[in-house]
């Protein structure tokens, strides 16, 4: 028996990397997951091979109504939603002064406007139930967890774009702590540090992201790779399933009382930090 069974699940971005691992380990534990990726191929795919019941929504949430459609899919495929899980995203790296208004914008987009939009459509679904359990006298929690990053709360060069939209993360994520609380939705965010992902792979010419038709190179310079490990007190990067327990947690019974807040998952990397 698992300790999520009967509960219904979206994760944003989990055909690969973190979100495919969280998908797993919440379907692992008897939760229903919806994979979602911008690549349908991809995102059916890893609904196949990704044990339990799963089911599959293909599109790029950035576009109008598509979070809409997501939320949709969900409820069409499990009947309710229990627990979101926002992880979509990918980076454009570059510092300021050479930044275009398109390249800052895309990242507030993916990073900070999907993640509201996914949350304001899922609302009734999560709310709802809610109010008829709390006039009965229930408990019941539900989920939401929002994935922000080291960035975000600490900042780093180069991310300008990427640490804004996932700094954006950390307010919505508090802001909707104090006012879901009232219907027991847990509301947190994990902040991760160097997790291994293409999007911390080596930059190479051949690990790119096509966003509307363009090519996004994606990847982090090798000598800042190299760097990791003098940078992590742990000595190493998170492999995506570590990455995914810190998510897990959030998601669980054993998360209850824990609302509104930030969990640094980085392996010790910045030490001290207070958000």
């Amino acid at each position: 028996m698992g300790v999520l069974d009967g509960k219904a699940a979206i994760v944003t971005g989990s055909a690969r990397g973190i979100g495919r691992a969280t998908a797993e380990l919440l379907a692992e534990h008897g939760a229903s997951v919806l994979i979602n990726d911008l690549d349908g191929d991809v995102a059916n795919e890893a609904s196949k091979e990704i044990g339990g019941q799963t089911a599959m929504f293909a599109g790029d949430l950035t576009k109008d109504g598509v979070p809409e459609k997501l939320v949709e899919t969900a409820v069409e495929a499990f009947g309710k939603i229990d627990i979101v899980v926002n992880n979509a995203g990918y980076t454009w790296d570059g510092p300021v002064h050479k930044m275009s208004d398109e390249q800052f914008q895309a990242m507030l987009d993916i990073h900070n406007v999907v993640p509201f939009r996914v949350l304001r459509a899922v609302a009734p679904h999560l709310r709802e139930p809610a109010k008829k359990e709390r006039d009965e006298g229930i408990e019941v929690f539900r989920k939401v967890v929002n994935v922000s990053s080291v960035s975000g709360t600490m900042g780093n060069a180069g991310q300008a774009n990427y640490a804004s939209g996932k700094s954006g993360v950390v307010g919505l994520t508090k802001t909707l702590a104090k006012e879901w609380g009232q219907f027991k939705i847990n509301v947190n965010a994990v902040a991760f540090g160097f997790v291994d992902t293409r999007l911390t792979a080596a930059k190479e010419s051949t690990n790119t992201f096509e966003k509307d038709g363009q090519e996004i190179a994606l990847g982090i310079p090798e000598q800042m790779r190299e760097m990791a490990s003098m940078l992590i007190p742990l000595g190493r990067s998170a492999t995506p399933e570590e990455a995914a327990g810190g998510v897990f947690f959030l998601c669980s019974p054993w998360s209850n009382y824990v609302h509104g807040q930030v969990l640094n998952v980085t392996g010790g990397q910045f030490t001290g930090m207070t958000s």
